[in-house]
């Protein structure tokens, strides 16, 4: 990498080449550990674990007084009280790690009084460094990296992750990506959200959303976006999206247009777009003409209980991007 990066930047990457290191010898032992789920979670846990020690001993040795926001260990290292925390994720994408399937990454980030303004993406299997200080711009390795310069949704490459958690409203989730395929050229599920956010800033797809996400799954993803000149938000567009448990992040045009789409779906989207989404689902399966002929239409699935993705917390400002109309086809 380049001698001009910031110090920090420059210790956050020296962090996450140790745990890469781990990771990938631990990756030519996964095989032999596949034999149960007990064992497989056990061996994921402990090479999490290990990445997750080696990045805050190489941070809190440079930085003794910083705090620390880990996926593993939460915030039980380093200083309770500080302006400046370090926001991790050891590794993203442990199931494909677990399969051998070559998406994972290590993630690192330093929010100074709540706002990230350094980031880290480490891809071990390729060796490549996603890096970004705020106000100098995002790198690959040492080329400067912009977001995708398509402006039409229609000839955009999207990426997302699907839910996996009991009770992650798949059916929601399943109408929300419908409508993006529909709208798109392609739609990806890679399986690592940070190395997803660090493809939007290298201009390797044009957008991304996902819900059910943590800080340490976007925050250093976020500065890459931003600094190569894309947007990130959550689904109805506004910028306070890292608490909020849903993203969506692209070149400014594309984001509009995934916000366009997005916006009903949001736990902040008004009571008449619940109310459009809640009867959508209950209208998805009304369309016996698309059967082929002599097929019986398919049965109808009960209708969603409950209200679409419910608000965990007050409704946030202005609206109205998410009733813009949807994007051309």
């Amino acid at each position: 990498m380049s001698s001009n990066l910031h110090p920090m930047l420059n210790v956050a990457i020296k962090a996450a080449r140790a745990a890469g290191a781990i990771i990938n010898r631990a990756a030519l032992d996964v095989e032999a550990v596949r034999v149960s789920v007990k064992q497989t979670n056990d061996f994921v846990t402990e090479i999490d674990q290990a990445a997750e020690a080696a990045i805050i001993e190489t941070l809190l040795t440079a930085y003794p007084g910083h705090g620390i926001l880990a996926e593993e260990s939460g915030s039980e290292h380093g200083a309770k009280d500080s302006d400046f925390v370090w926001i991790i994720d050891p590794l993203d994408g442990t199931t494909n790690f677990i399969h051998g399937f070559p998406v994972y990454c290590v993630s690192i980030a330093l929010a100074v009084k709540g706002k990230v303004e350094q980031a880290v993406v480490y891809d071990p299997t390729r060796n490549d460094i996603f890096c970004a200080t705020k106000g100098r711009g995002a790198y690959l390795n040492d080329r400067r990296i912009r977001v995708a310069k398509r402006t039409r949704l229609q000839e955009g490459l999207i990426s997302t992750g699907f839910p996996y958690r009991p009770g992650d409203k798949l059916k929601t989730y399943l109408n929300m990506l419908g409508e993006v395929m529909s709208q798109c050229a392609g739609v990806r599920r890679p399986g690592a959200a940070a190395l997803d956010l660090a493809y939007v800033a290298a201009g390797f797809s044009d957008g991304f959303f996902e819900a059910n996400l943590k800080p340490w799954d976007v925050a250093a993803g976020s500065l890459l976006v931003t600094e190569a000149g894309g947007l990130i938000g959550n689904f109805t567009g506004e910028a306070d999206f890292m608490d909020l448990g849903e993203c969506v992040a692209g070149n400014p045009r594309i984001y509009g247009q995934l916000v366009a789409t997005l916006g009903k779906y949001s736990k902040f989207a008004g009571a008449g777009d619940k109310a459009a989404v809640r009867q959508a689902l209950k209208d998805i399966p009304a369309e016996p003409a698309e059967a082929e002929d002599g097929a019986e239409p398919a049965p109808a699935p009960a209708a969603a209980e409950k209200p679409t993705l419910k608000a965990k917390r007050i409704k946030a400002g202005d609206n109205s991007a998410a009733k813009a109309p949807d994007a051309p086809f």
